[in-house]
């Protein structure tokens, strides 16, 4: 790099040398040859600084191009992926969605109530065998409960009257679910630009 700026100042130097003895009266007869030079020491120099810049633009240029483009990945893909398996495994057990699909106006109650039947059996076999669920309070619904200061917002919905801080008492409406255990399988998404199907199409072939 330095060898090549050093020949493109001397061809500047001589460029300008040449320019300088055109002017001189007597150099007259030698004017061709002295614009002849000129031209040629001004193309050097121009080759030479073309040619000393234009290695770092390609490597530029290449490092550039050799770059990968990243991909943008979900963050939650993987989360995705497993709520949809958990909802195949409710529908293989259950017919979850089978059930909540149909238009159920177009059946008769005994068929509703028989099919609620399969519904909840599949699916309460499901929740147990991933979930430990218990209620949020262990009294019967229409107890009078006592609500402690501290209590966790996400395990109670207060109704009705409510004012000044805690502790409350009311009546319990509806004891409330919370687990704490969940053992879901884990899934890897075979592909980012899909989630997996939650119940593949059956056909019989003939």
């Amino acid at each position: 790099m330095h060898a090549m700026r050093a020949v493109s100042i001397i061809a500047v130097l001589l460029l300008l040398v040449a320019n300088a003895l055109e002017l001189l009266p007597a150099m007259s007869p030698f004017e061709p040859y002295l614009s002849a030079a000129a031209l040629v020491l001004g193309l050097v120099a121009l080759v030479t600084i073309l040619v000393g810049r234009s290695p770092q633009r390609d490597t530029g240029a290449a490092a550039e191009a050799a770059r990968p483009i990243p991909v943008p990945i979900r963050a939650d893909s993987k989360a995705d992926a497993e709520i949809v398996s958990f909802l195949a495994m409710l529908q293989a057990r259950g017919r979850l969605v089978d059930f909540l699909m149909d238009d159920i106006n177009t059946h008769g109650d005994a068929q509703i109530g028989a099919a609620a039947r399969v519904v909840h059996a599949g699916c309460k076999a499901v929740l147990l065998e991933h979930f430990r669920i218990s209620p949020v309070r262990p009294e019967s619904e229409g107890a009078t409960v006592q609500i402690a200061a501290g209590y966790l917002p996400d395990e109670y919905r207060l109704v009705g009257k409510i004012s000044g801080p805690a502790p409350f008492t009311g009546v319990l409406v509806h004891h409330g679910w919370k687990t704490d255990a969940v053992n879901l399988p884990r899934v890897l998404r075979s592909s980012t630009n899909r989630l997996p199907a939650i119940a593949p199409a059956e056909v019989e072939l003939k």
